[in-house]
C-alpha cells in the first residue's frame, strides 16, 4: 500500500463540479418498484424521498474503472491509496420537494479530507457537500462522508455486534429482505459498479466480507422514509451514520421512535446488531 500523503490529498479540498439530471417518470417508477411498500407517502407530483441519491450518477467509461468497479481515483475525489471504500454517513437538509419533470443541478464540493487510525487500521474520510437546485431554487443540501480503508487481513472481523440506539420498543418497524435483486436494482438505478454489491467472490475473497454488501444509501433511504412516516412529513434535517456493513441474504429491520418533533432510527440485521443509525427533526 502506498503511504498517505495527507497534504497532497487535502489539496483536493475546495474542488467543485456541477452535474445535471431530470426527475423522469421512468426513474420514479423504478424507485417505487424497488422500494415497494416502504416509502413514505408524498404528493402525486412529487418525487419519493431519497430519490436525489439516484440523480446524475457517475458514468465512467469501462476502461477507466478501478479494480473495485468504481471510477479510478484521482478525478474529482482525491486519489486515496486505500483499496476499500464505503459511505460512512452524512446529513440531508430538505428545503423543498423534488417534482416529477424537474431539471436538477447538483453542485458538489470536496469539503474535507481527514486521516484517522481505527480498529481495522488506517482510515481516510473524505467529506463532500452537495446542493441540489431545481427551477424553483435550492431543494436539498447534504453532506456525504466517504471512508477509505486498508485491505482486509486474513481472519479479520468486518464488524462487531452493536446495540440498537433505541431506548424502548420502536414505534414503527419495517422488515426488508436484502435480496440480490434489491441490490441489483439499486445498483442499476445509480449506475453503481462497486463489485462488492454483486460479485460474491470479490466481496468475500478480496474485500473480506462474509457476503454481498447492502448499499449504504439503501439503508439511509429506508430510514429517511421511515422518519417521514413517523413524523408525518419530510424532516427538515436527517442525519445517518453507518456502524458496520449490512450483509445481503437476510431479512433486516428498519425501526424507529418518535419523540415530539424528533426521530431516532436504526437498521438491525437478523442477528439483532445495529448497522446504520439515524436521527431526524422537523
Amino acid at each position: 500500500m502506498a503511504a498517505l500523503d495527507i497534504d497532497h490529498l487535502r489539496s483536493w479540498i475546495g474542488r467543485t463540479r456541477e452535474v445535471r439530471d431530470i426527475v423522469t417518470p421512468r426513474l420514479v417508477g423504478e424507485f417505487r418498484a424497488t422500494f415497494a411498500g416502504v416509502l413514505a407517502p408524498v404528493r402525486e407530483t412529487e418525487a419519493p424521498l431519497a430519490l436525489h441519491w439516484c440523480l446524475a450518477p457517475e458514468t465512467p467509461a469501462a476502461d477507466t474503472l478501478g479494480p473495485d468497479g468504481h471510477a479510478a481515483k484521482g478525478g474529482f475525489l482525491p486519489p486515496v491509496p486505500l483499496p476499500r471504500r464505503m459511505w460512512a454517513g452524512g446529513e440531508v437538509e430538505t428545503l423543498a420537494a423534488l417534482h416529477l419533470g424537474d431539471d436538477v443541478v447538483r453542485r458538489e464540493t470536496v469539503a474535507d479530507v481527514v486521516v484517522k487510525e481505527g480498529r481495522t487500521g488506517c482510515l481516510c474520510f473524505v467529506t463532500v457537500r452537495h446542493e441540489y437546485e431545481t427551477p424553483r431554487g435550492v431543494a436539498i443540501r447534504e453532506r456525504q462522508d466517504i471512508v477509505y480503508r486498508e485491505a482486509a487481513r486474513p481472519g479479520q472481523q468486518t464488524a462487531r455486534p452493536q446495540p440498537s440506539p433505541l431506548t424502548s420498543a420502536p414505534d414503527l418497524v419495517r422488515e426488508v429482505e436484502a435480496t440480490t435483486t434489491l441490490l441489483f436494482r439499486y445498483s442499476a438505478m445509480t449506475f453503481n459498479g462497486h463489485r462488492f454489491h454483486y460479485d460474491f467472490p470479490y466481496a468475500t475473497e478480496v474485500e473480506g466480507y462474509p457476503g454481498l454488501v447492502v448499499h449504504g444509501p439503501i439503508q439511509a433511504s429506508l430510514l429517511l422514509n421511515l422518519a417521514a412516516e413517523a413524523l408525518g412529513r419530510t424532516p427538515g434535517m436527517f442525519r445517518y451514520r453507518g456502524i458496520s456493513p449490512m450483509i445481503a441474504g437476510q431479512i433486516f429491520q428498519v425501526a424507529g421512535q418518535r419523540d415530539g418533533t424528533n426521530f431516532v432510527g436504526v437498521t438491525v440485521d437478523a442477528g439483532g446488531s445495529a448497522r446504520m443509525t439515524a436521527a431526524a427533526a422537523l
